[in-house]
């Protein structure tokens, strides 16, 4: 599948290439953005860049600019890029509330370069000036004066600044430009933005199934799970988000993968990171096949959590729930998925059928109630000590999380 962006180049006054502005593009047809969804566009430019086309054939050794969104600039996302060829480009639209600060605060410190973009002068803004090192000026939305008020406005604020002539037309405006002591340039009198042209690379399900793999290996590896979910920038976004939301109530915001690692534990991570593969491990398949993984996964691990009287793992009813489909998923036997797999052996007996054991009944049970067994299931969740009041608010526990969960895949 063909995939596209487009890149502007910003040069300083002698001529030579600084850096380029990424953009991102549907098509080759209309060299224009278009597209409603800021945060989306953002990833999609990493995704391209850093994966598909690859970072040294769009820029080289000059400096790729990335637009950030509020959401993006948040997330922490800034983690899985080196900050040795990226100038974060900070929107105009952000307003500068105290958590932007505080994040802006942390990309310096990590080395990144920040610019303001379409800056207009507001004293608002003074904690960002602070902290950026380039100001990004509209040549079409300013006129004559404004364009030199802008670099005294800020100057006594951030002497360091360097300042950016944006949507340059003409050679006069690049002359008034270099006159007014603008560094760098980008516009139509340099270059319209040009669109790259590459191949997606397909869903890799490999780097969700080493993933699952990681997970249930002997010794758990923080940076190894770190350096997996990095190789997919929406997953790290998603789990950056996930640990941000409402779910959780850390005092400070997560700003990284690790972090966001070890904050949760190990065995809430594994959860949520299960959560997250099914989306791009289901993506040829229809979505009722990952909603229905999702709901036995949930409601075995609360049917579990119910038995008291057991010590058995709950979080293996989950992973026995979640596996139970991937037959279907993958297109591919299941003892020959489990086998590639480092799946407790318990787990494996469960879902292949080598023996009834525990997590086998449970997922019975999952089954006989969705499908409306109703006689059937209480009977076998008796014999696990598990009443039928429990069963009931388990499934109804299980249909409000999978309600809530959806939207966030």
């Amino acid at each position: 599948m063909d995939i596209f962006l487009a890149r502007q180049p910003i040069m300083d006054k002698s001529g030579k290439i600084f850096g380029y502005e990424l953009l991102f593009r549907k098509n080759d047809m209309k060299n224009q953005y278009n597209f409603s969804d800021g945060d989306a566009a953002t990833i999609k430019v990493m995704q391209n860049t850093l994966i598909n086309i690859g970072m040294c054939k769009i820029v080289g050794n000059k400096k790729a600019f990335i637009n950030f969104t509020r959401n993006i600039l948040k997330s922490g996302l800034y983690s899985v890029i080196s900050f040795k060829n990226v100038v974060i480009e900070i929107l105009e639209n952000i307003s500068p509330a105290e958590e932007i600060v505080k994040s802006c605060e942390t990309l310096k410190k990590n080395g990144f370069t920040i610019a303001l973009d379409d800056f207009i002068f507001n004293d608002k803004y003074i904690e960002l000036i602070k902290l950026a090192d380039i100001i990004k000026v509209d040549f079409i939305m300013t006129r004559g004066d404004e364009r030199k008020e802008v670099i005294n406005a800020v100057k006594s604020i951030n002497p360091n600044l360097k300042f950016l002539a944006e949507k340059v037309e003409t050679p006069e405006e690049f002359d008034e430009a270099v006159s007014l002591g603008y560094s760098y340039f980008q516009g139509y009198y340099f270059s319209k933005p040009q669109i790259i042209k590459g191949k997606k690379i397909p869903v890799n399900k490999v780097i969700y199934l080493n993933l699952i793999k990681e997970l249930n290996s002997e010794e758990f590896s923080i940076e190894n799970v770190e350096n997996l979910i990095k190789k997919d920038v929406s997953l790290s976004y998603e789990i950056l988000k996930m640990i941000n939301s409402a779910k959780y109530f850390f005092k400070d915001r997560i700003i990284s993968i690790r972090q966001a690692i070890a904050l949760l534990g190990e065995k809430e991570i594994k959860k949520w990171i299960y959560f997250m593969c099914m989306k791009p491990i289901c993506d040829d398949r229809p979505q009722i096949v990952m909603i229905e993984s999702l709901l036995r996964a949930e409601f075995s691990e609360l049917l579990a959590k119910k038995n008291k009287k057991s010590s058995q793992n709950s979080f293996n009813a989950y992973l026995t729930g979640i596996m139970s489909l991937m037959d279907v998923i993958l297109q591919k036997p299941l003892y020959e998925i489990l086998d590639e797999l480092m799946i407790p052996q318990e787990v494996k007996n469960a879902l292949v059928g080598r023996e009834r054991n525990y997590y086998s009944k449970i997922l019975d049970i999952v089954i006989s109630y969705q499908k409306g067994e109703w006689a059937k299931s209480i009977m076998m969740a008796s014999y696990l000590d598990i009443d039928r009041q429990d069963l009931a608010i388990s499934y109804l526990k299980t249909i409000k999380w999978l309600d809530e969960a959806i939207p966030e895949l």
